[in-house]
């Protein structure tokens, strides 16, 4: 027996397809498909917000430029509020890193619900649901090469 995906609640090995206590065998599989749901607004506003989080405070820095220029006030204020809008800009320096991380990991996981569909018995059974589109994409492919390779393997006369 061949293990092509191995988790603590999924495993996908030449023989069968285990999700959790339920175990489908390969060869009772008629069909196998995939499906993507709705969007998980709760994802986007998620990516909004670190984005905004990111812009934020540059967007300060400039428009505290803007203003000390525009207010014609002395050398030595105007000099106070740039260097202070300077320093809310490079505020978001060293945050920066770490909302760009969570920010390129919001698209790893994926903003909508994925689907794993098998026939079974002549009856359509969704397998596994997940939200995180890098174990959904591991998990799929993974039930692909277990489907090819016994198709490609000798079967016994």
């Amino acid at each position: 027996m061949i293990t092509y995906y191995d988790d603590r609640s999924v495993r996908v090995t030449s023989e069968a397809i285990r999700v959790g206590e339920r175990a489908y065998p390969l060869p009772e599989l008629a069909e196998i498909w995939h499906q993507r749901g709705s969007r998980s607004w709760r994802v986007l506003a998620g990516r909004g917000a670190l984005g905004f989080g990111l812009i934020g405070p540059v967007v300060a820095a400039v428009l505290g430029i803007g203003l000390a220029i525009r207010f014609h006030t002395s050398f030595t204020v105007t000099l106070a509020i740039v260097g202070a809008s300077c320093l809310v800009g490079l505020a978001v320096a060293p945050v920066a890193d770490l909302l760009l991380e969570f920010l390129d990991r919001s698209y790893t996981r994926g903003s909508h619900r994925l689907e794993i569909w098998v026939r079974w018995h002549g009856q359509p059974i969704r397998v596994l649901q997940t939200h995180d589109a890098l174990k959904f994409g591991q998990i799929y492919r993974a039930l692909q090469r277990a489907v090819e390779q016994r198709q490609r393997a000798p079967r016994p006369r």
